[in-house]
């Protein structure tokens, strides 16, 4: 059964204004199934990864239209770069907009036929997993912004819902049927992801090195990434590891977010947190098998942000917005808050706790944000356990993953 996705909205917002769209993500988060189902009557759909149809676009691009007509929705694009240049003449003919819509799993090779060909063209969304928003039909909410919480109705948590369940399970789209093994899903998505996304990215020599630096990584979501540390643990130099983590990024698997500092170079030069997008992938690379391990296990508080902070960043990619407002914040008296969402020049402390219940102390460094010329502090919040939300102080309310 098809599942609402937040991202339509933003679809057909881009259709309505450009020519081409460009829809981007992981593997597996519904980007094809996406297009399948809202596409109007009249696009043409294909997917590259059928031997003929790729083997056409790379010899004769132009004739690759002509067979499959448009408008078209051309999924995989990534695998025939030579593809990009017939879009932009077959776009450039026409003033009409949609007329070409695209998908692929690897941004790196995306946005290199894009910056070479579609320049001004194209509108760019990326889709990841399955929200709780999605899940509860809940959409429509935009971004998240502590502020926007005031005076909205309660979400309910659906009949029968267990959160940690969820967070180990993880929300790629296939596993949401129950029937859908867990860890023989996770084992051959590492496998594919290997073996077609990271070998056409980089010179992969060592798979198991590679599968040790997933790991490492993901035993480390939500904290501080550190290069030399993680290249250390793997054995493999500095700059290996640099270049694996930007292949991560580059495939939809993770996401890595800067601390915010009014000064914008230090933004670039202060160490960012690492998160994985899919919690599902944590739990099967360090070896969770059940929701019991993932909550009670040392790294449960870390599991917990990743899943909070990876619904706040699904909110502004479903709503077509870019992550560039969401900050994390850590000074030099090592004050943290763990996101800090700007609104132009006001700024919006959450914090992530797994409790059920936390106290005034879970938003005792929000004042630092105080010391920040130029900028001003706006309503907080803090995501939790909780099942309904209450007040922790003056504009800062906790509440659930349900309310994101």
């Amino acid at each position: 059964m098809y599942i609402t996705r937040e991202i339509e909205r933003a679809l057909f917002s881009r259709m309505s204004q450009r020519k081409v769209v460009l829809v981007t993500g992981a593997r597996q988060v519904g980007k094809t199934t996406l297009l399948r189902e809202c596409l109007p009557d009249g696009y043409s759909y294909v997917t590259l990864d059928d031997y003929s149809a790729r083997s056409l676009a790379a010899r004769d691009p132009m004739s690759f239209f002509t067979v499959y007509g448009y408008p078209a929705a051309v999924d995989e694009v990534q695998l025939v770069p030579e593809l990009f240049r017939q879009v932009k003449y077959v776009v450039d003919q026409t003033e009409e907009r949609g007329m070409v819509v695209l998908t692929g799993s690897q941004t790196y090779q995306l946005m290199q036929g894009v910056s070479e060909s579609l320049a001004g063209r194209v509108g760019i969304l990326e889709m990841s997993g399955l929200s709780l928003r999605e899940l509860s039909g809940n959409l429509g909410k935009g971004a998240f912004v502590p502020s926007s919480l005031a005076g909205t109705p309660r979400v309910p948590r659906p009949e029968g819902f267990d959160l940690w369940s969820h967070i180990q399970r993880g929300n790629m789209p296939a596993l949401q049927d129950p029937t859908v093994e867990w860890d023989a899903f996770y084992a051959d998505y590492v496998r594919t992801y290997i073996e077609r996304d990271v070998r056409q990215l980089v010179n992969l020599r060592d798979e198991l090195k590679f599968r040790d630096f997933l790991v490492a990584c993901a035993a480390r979501t939500a904290q501080l990434f550190n290069a030399t540390d993680v290249a250390s643990t793997v054995g493999v130099d500095v700059k290996t590891a640099q270049s694996w983590l930007s292949v991560l990024e580059a495939s939809g698997i993770a996401r890595l977010v800067r601390p915010f500092w009014s000064n914008p170079s230090k933004r670039l030069a202060k160490t960012p947190k690492l998160f994985f997008m899919d919690t599902g992938l944590v739990c099967h690379l360090v070896g969770w098998t059940s929701p019991q391990t993932a909550s009670r296990g040392a790294m449960a508080g870390h599991l917990f942000e990743t899943f909070a902070v990876g619904e706040v960043l699904r909110s502004y990619m479903n709503a077509g917005k870019e992550l560039r407002d969401v900050w994390f914040y850590r000074d030099s008296r090592k004050r943290e808050i763990d996101l800090v969402i700007q609104e132009g020049r006001v700024l919006h402390p959450v914090e992530v706790k797994a409790a059920t219940a936390p106290g005034a102390e879970a938003m005792a460094n929000f004042s630092a944000l105080k010391a920040l010329n130029d900028y001003e502090v706006g309503a907080g919040a803090v995501i939790c356990s909780t099942d309904r939300p209450y007040p922790l102080g003056e504009d800062v309310v906790a509440i659930s993953p349900w309310e994101i």
